[in-house]
């Protein structure tokens, strides 16, 4: 009864948040409506232990790459994602059918009707949640079901924690509940543990970014975006990505006089302001449609989805935005991996222990915005330093890979399998 009761309560509390915010959703989410209400065909039956392996949207599909590796020869791994955008990278690396690599389906809402229907067609051994992503009703069902839930690659920042422990009396059940939390540091771990997590079932493997980071001397279409842009390949290139609508126009100023920057602005509904901070930039999205960049421009706009990994491959010099204002910092891993020269700003709280393995290890440059333009001057002039700077990136890179194996041993161990992947 009091089980009943306590679904009724959280599913009329998302009905209502749902009316309120309808106009938003309604925009964002335009597709995928019966899947989001748990309408999907059964799974054909198992033939061996079926993990759910649950990524919200293009990032932390990103980094199951390495874990789903190492579980598929030992388990059937489902993926189950949450947008738009991460199911379409899901099913682009992995197939997504019978014939893939792995199912991928759509996650759905926390409505109890929509999980329970979820549930009966996937029929999961156990669930894997990538970094926390915790739903009332999602836990409930599968602990009804005695699926163990667990959460792989767990973070808890500062400000969600916040969030979280207001609300401690009522969602700490949930991480009480937990199978076992493995996550990246010891600062998420006594989060975790502050949250209701026991001791002895929080365990620190590191981050699977290491291992899903791929480290390669070149990417297959960067030249041709070179070529659409009109990069001139002669000339020293900055790219900054995952900028922020505050960085543009103080990249802009930071670059040296007859050095080609390119920003990648983090989020679509930033591009036309970067536009309009870079006079005379030139937009990816209009050379995509027939036309080419003109020759001798110095600003390059990455107004597009998915070419992020192609611009760093160009670059002579990689600025990582959402580090130089009010926000919490980008992943500056796949430019570390391409052995790219990697300039960071001094706003990093959500990639605090990467960044602090790479300075460690000499693999980056943490500055502010006013010494921006200084250490930008400094490494496009030295040379030397860029090439040291770039072996020693790919070397953090490599050294501190492994937390796919560990996470991998504790899922095994979990389905009852053991502790071999």
């Amino acid at each position: 009864m009091r089980s009943t009761l306590t679904s009724f309560a959280y599913d009329t509390a998302y009905a209502l948040v749902a009316a309120a915010t309808s106009p938003w959703w309604m925009r964002r989410a335009r597709s995928g409506w019966a899947e989001r209400f748990g309408r999907l065909d059964a799974l054909p039956e198992k033939s061996r232990p079926r993990l759910l392996l649950h990524a919200v949207s293009v990032g932390e599909v990103n980094l199951t790459r390495p874990l789903v590796d190492r579980l598929r020869p030992r388990v059937e791994v489902v993926l189950s994602v949450t947008t738009d955008t991460g199911l379409a990278r899901a099913r682009a690396l992995y197939g997504g059918g019978d014939e893939g690599v792995c199912r991928v389906v759509r996650y759905p809402l926390d409505a109890s009707w929509s999980v329970r229907r979820f549930l009966d067609a996937v029929r999961p051994d156990a669930v894997a949640l990538v970094e926390l992503e915790l739903w009332p009703n999602f836990v409930r069902a599968c602990a009804a079901r005695s699926i163990p839930v667990a959460v792989v690659n767990g973070r808890l920042s500062e400000r969600s924690f916040a969030r979280y422990r207001l609300g401690r009396a009522v969602i700490g059940r949930y991480f009480e509940q937990l199978a076992f939390a493995a996550v990246q540091d010891e600062s998420y771990a006594a989060r975790f543990r502050a949250m209701g997590v026991a001791g002895e079932r929080c365990h620190v493997v590191g981050t699977m970014k290491w291992d899903a980071a791929e480290v390669s001397d070149s990417i297959a279409g960067s030249e041709d975006l070179a070529r659409a842009m009109g990069i001139d390949r002669s000339r020293p290139l900055i790219v900054a990505g995952s900028t922020a609508p505050d960085e543009h126009a103080m990249l802009h100023s930071a670059v040296p006089a007859g050095v080609q920057l390119l920003c990648a602005p983090r989020k679509p509904e930033w591009f036309d302001e970067a536009a309009a901070q870079m006079p005379g930039c030139v937009r990816r999205s209009e050379t995509m449609r027939g036309g080419s960049g003109p020759g001798g421009a110095d600003r390059f706009l990455l107004d597009t989805i998915g070419e992020l990994r192609k611009a760093y491959a160009l670059a002579d010099v990689v600025v990582i935005g959402r580090s130089f204002g009010s926000l919490y910092g980008s992943d500056p891993m796949e430019a570390a991996a391409l052995g790219k020269a990697v300039v960071i700003g001094p706003s990093v709280a959500d990639f605090r222990s990467t960044v602090e393995a790479m300075l460690r290890d000499g693999a980056i440059v943490q500055t502010n915005a006013e010494e921006l333009p200084g250490v930008l001057r400094s490494l496009i002039e030295d040379g030397a330093r860029r090439r040291e700077m770039a072996s020693m990136a790919r070397e953090c890179v490599l050294s501190h890979r492994g937390a796919a194996d560990r996470h991998a041993a504790l899922i095994l161990e979990l389905m009852g399998m053991g502790t071999r992947a």
